[in-house]
């Protein structure tokens, strides 16, 4: 068995969920089978895995002074250079609307089955049309495609597979749950601390870490926080930003806050740990979350969750278990959370301890490639029982 992974993100480009998953997953397939990337830019060396990098076309190449839908179509470009190249897998994996439409090329012109995993669905971020304008039409357009020509589709939860239902003209048959995990060995709790100091980190502190996103709830949190004790500090590690429009903003917002700390980068995974070990409280504001990798990293290294209640975060955290769910875009409903494990530290930190072990039963990568692997067998079995020239469903 030999699979082929279409991605936008890869080492060393990651920025999000979905390149974190499919940093691990590959590298814990790699053990299974031979695995080979195509990814956006010059991939890290990640052997055994082959990783090829792909530049937009230079006419397509989107940037400042640029219509803002050239985003979509430098992504595009993208896809159908990766399809250009030979192919010797048995089975495509895409992952995100950025190489859909690559993947379903990939299907119709090398003849081997297309799995796409949805880390997130277009139909419901509309925000992304202030980042694409009219683009956000095409991306949306890219991702019902190949999502409804998909041999299979994998989501990342249960309430993502309802949603899948819901916007896609999917046979149920063909989507199935496989959560993302995380690497249970290297994310731990630690007592190093330089961290905090490099960072001018200061206990204690409420910890937020994602993209500048509408997505991500970071304002409803900055609402929340300002009600909070003078004594609390509230640490931000957020970095790109969706929209110039966004990072002006949150900038505007924490100016005047010294108790705010903004840390505008992606912070290295050795120091990340530090920040989650030592937070009093995990914030995960989300209005939209199909799964939360995020919450997984903070629970493994014993931090208590206050998050979201919505899409799959409730499939990663037990609420009054792990940690604390919140109706989203409430600050005042996520202000009474956080205030309530800051006032009870004995409460958070069995919150943790409880995070820690849900992570290391269910959401290990080992795990999880052995489903990814099943799911790859049952498809190219069925693709080749029935031929790789199943029309797809009706595109509406």
């Amino acid at each position: 068995m030999k699979a082929l992974f279409l991605t936008r993100e890869y080492p060393p480009h990651v920025y999000g969920g979905a390149g974190v998953a499919v940093d691990h997953l590959t590298r814990a397939l790699s053990r299974r089978m031979a695995v080979e990337v195509r990814c956006f830019g010059p991939p890290a060396p990640t052997p055994p895995i082959v990783a090829r990098g792909y530049e937009p076309w230079d006419r397509l190449r989107g940037g400042p002074g640029e219509p803002r839908y050239s985003g979509a179509l430098e992504a595009l470009s993208v896809g159908l250079a990766m399809a250009r190249d030979p192919v010797d897998a048995d089975v495509a994996h895409a992952h995100t609307w950025y190489v859909a439409l690559g993947g379903l090329l990939v299907r119709t012109l090398h003849r081997i089955p297309l799995v796409v995993t949805l880390h997130s669905m277009e139909p419901l971020r509309p925000w992304k049309a202030d980042q694409l304008d009219t683009g956000y039409r095409l991306s949306a357009w890219a991702e019902r495609c190949a999502v409804e020509a998909a041999d299979r589709v994998i989501a990342v939860s249960e309430a993502m597979r309802r949603d899948v239902s819901r916007f896609f003209a999917v046979d149920p048959a063909r989507v199935v749950v496989v959560h993302n995990g995380i690497d249970v060995e290297r994310c731990r709790r630690t007592a190093l601390r330089d961290a905090l100091d490099q960072y001018g980190v200061r206990s204690p502190y409420i910890l937020f870490v994602g993209r500048i996103s509408e997505q991500k709830g970071l304002f409803p949190l900055l609402k929340a926080f300002l009600g909070l004790p003078e004594s609390l500090q509230l640490v931000l590690c957020a970095s790109a930003p969706d929209t110039p429009d966004l990072e002006e903003q949150l900038d505007r917002a924490v100016a005047d806050h010294p108790r705010i700390r903004w840390i505008p980068a992606m912070v290295p995974v050795p120091e990340l740990i530090q920040l989650y070990s030592h937070a009093a409280v995990f914030a995960c504001p989300s209005v939209y979350e199909p799964f939360g990798i995020i919450n997984l990293e903070a629970m493994a290294c014993e931090a208590a969750v206050v998050a979201s209640r919505v899409g799959g975060i409730p499939e990663v955290v037990e609420d009054g278990v792990t940690g604390l769910l919140v109706p989203p875009g409430e600050p005042a409903a996520l202000a009474r959370a956080l205030r309530a494990l800051l006032e009870d530290p004995a409460r958070a930190r069995a919150l943790g301890l409880a995070g820690r072990h849900r992570v290391e039963e269910h959401f290990g990568w080992d795990a999880i490639a052995a489903l990814t692997h099943r799911v790859y067998d049952d498809v190219v079995a069925a693709f080749r029982e029935g031929g790789p020239d199943r029309e797809a469903p009706e595109q509406r």
